[in-house]
């Protein structure tokens, strides 16, 4: 892998938890739910193009849960004083999951310091009569399973998680979602009528098999978000830069490459 490190920084008195390795343009990676992990297997195919940051959100893992935490539009505004204090610009930024419903909604708010956008199984709209998973009702072991479509990968995943050094960040992350999104469900009501203000390209990646938040979320988002591209990848859950992280890699890069071409 890429060498990375870790560190603590502090944004707005709050301080987060930080990995960043590689080189060249800016990519930062938001994460879902779940919390941060570890640091991919796809990250550092990314970090051999890209200089790749991925947070651990306000409230979640090793960070600081700060005392005016109470919406993703708060981590949205937050991620953009994020991108002031680092002077970050020309930012290929991504987000999985509620990591994507954060995304969107920072670049609904101000994309000017962004190249790009690449929403990965995201949260934040709803559609009606689409059958999914609710994650809140399921223990942790069946929340992991529904997670992945290869269940010998979702079985190594649990026996991971198993570990009693991880069980408190677990705790916290689990509690935050469930403060973020927990009604209404998993989305904003009002984030679709804005998902037009959008202007820069973007990129809709999601599993095939994704039952958390089907691939017909892919195709709403699509119609929302001007000129957005959808890529459907196969035999794929909710975590296509997991379970799938050479196709994910893949599909990033062919999708940046050719924006640079077309500049």
């Amino acid at each position: 892998m890429a060498d990375h490190s870790t560190s603590t920084i502090a944004i707005r008195d709050c301080r987060i938890r930080l990995m960043r390795g590689g080189a060249g343009p800016p990519l930062l990676f938001l994460h879902g739910g779940g919390g941060m992990g570890i640091w991919l297997p796809c990250m550092a195919r990314l970090a051999k193009k890209f200089h790749v940051i991925a947070p651990e959100h306000p409230g979640f893992g090793a960070s600081d849960t700060p005392p005016w935490l109470d919406t993703v539009g708060d981590l949205a505004n937050f991620y953009l004083d994020f991108l002031d204090q680092l002077d970050l610009s020309g930012v290929h930024l991504i987000g999985s999951s509620l990591g994507g419903w954060i995304a969107a909604e920072a670049a609904v708010r101000n994309a000017t310091r962004l190249a790009s956008l690449t929403l990965v199984g995201a949260a934040g709209i709803h559609l009606n009569d689409v059958a999914q998973v609710d994650t809140f009702l399921s223990n942790e072991e069946q929340r992991i399973r529904d997670l992945f479509h290869d269940q010998e990968l979702a079985e190594a995943v649990i026996a991971g998680s198993q570990r009693p050094e991880l069980e408190d960040a677990a705790l916290k992350n689990r509690m935050m979602t469930a403060k973020l999104s927990w009604q209404p469900r998993n989305h904003d009501p009002h984030l679709r009528k804005w998902l037009h203000r959008i202007k820069v390209p973007t990129l809709l990646i999601w599993g095939d098999r994704d039952r958390i938040f089907p691939k017909d979320y892919a195709f709403a988002f699509q119609g929302l978000i001007p000129g957005a591209k959808a890529v459907i990848i196969a035999d794929c859950g909710h975590l296509p830069h997991v379970e799938k992280g050479d196709a994910f890699a893949a599909e990033l890069e062919a999708f940046i490459g050719a924006m640079r071409i077309a500049a």
